[in-house]
């Protein structure tokens, strides 16, 4: 990486606890690439006082994580086709004191639904009522998927999120045998008191054909793990971090990233 200089540009990321996956996989592609950016990781309360800096400071880009993706809303200039979709942000690009708001979670999703061959007609059974949910929802709806059902405990997200879409909510799961592609949006399989448990019961894992897991640490949850060792057809969450990385990076540096450095970004980023 280049050394500290006046004429380095700054892209950045604001979430209420931030993780290290994003400055390692944009700092990688920067120093690889030869570029004068830095990429730094900010933990915020403050999000209206974080994006008047971004337009301040002619910070070019920021990523947007929990809970800030649409209370940035009001504080943009513009929101791009991703961000109007689900009303919903996680990028924002300043042009010259624009900014312009996108949602790469969005396109990600969408992305790995068209480039995995998943068939239309499947039977979607969904969990997740949470932000990343609207945005995994808008992605099936939007590549034309009729039969999706939204499974959440919450009564109030559940059936507004399922309702938004023209889909069908459940409290609890359906019989198993019910759905061909399995969805997990929870923090189910994520480190911490949740770390071993699957999102599905196994005779709903043994009866679907495909297993999409979009929690993205670990790379390997418990569930994608089962449905590789079962055969199935696999979409996990790192896929969707490492693409929606790749487009926020397209996005703030105007360079169009081949799928071998996304991979290699993607491996130094989960590296300890």
């Amino acid at each position: 990486m280049p050394i500290l200089n006046k004429d380095m540009t700054l892209c950045i990321s604001l979430s209420a606890r931030p993780s290290n996956l994003g400055t390692r996989f944009h700092n990688f592609l920067y120093d690889e690439l030869g570029l004068n950016f830095v990429y730094k990781a900010f933990a915020t309360e403050d999000i209206e006082g974080a994006v008047r800096g971004i337009r301040a400071l002619g910070i070019r880009g920021a990523s947007v994580s929990m809970p800030f993706k649409e209370a940035v809303i009001p504080l943009v200039d513009e929101l791009e086709p991703s961000a109007l979709a689900i009303e919903s942000v996680n990028t924002i690009v300043n042009d010259g004191g624009r900014l312009v708001a996108a949602n790469t979670d969005y396109e990600a999703v969408a992305e790995l639904i068209g480039s995995s061959g998943l068939d239309p007609a499947a039977r979607v059974l969904l969990r997740g009522s949470g932000g990343m949910a609207k945005a995994v929802v808008a992605a099936f709806r939007d590549a034309g998927f009729p039969r999706v059902t939204v499974v959440a405990r919450n009564a109030e997200l559940g059936p507004a999120l399922a309702g938004k879409y023209g889909y069908e909510w459940l409290a609890e799961d359906p019989a198993p045998g019910s759905a061909d592609v399995l969805v997990n949006v929870t923090p189910m399989g994520m480190t911490g008191p949740d770390a071993e448990t699957l999102a599905f019961s196994a005779e709903h894992l043994d009866a679907a054909s495909a297993v999409f897991d979009v929690v993205a640490f670990p790379a390997e949850t418990p569930l994608i793990r089962a449905a590789r060792e079962a055969g199935k057809l696999v979409i996990s969450g790192a896929e969707v971090h490492a693409l929606q990385a790749a487009r926020q990076f397209e996005r703030y540096t105007g360079r169009r990233l081949a799928p071998e450095q996304i991979a290699r970004a993607a491996a130094f980023a989960r590296e300890d």
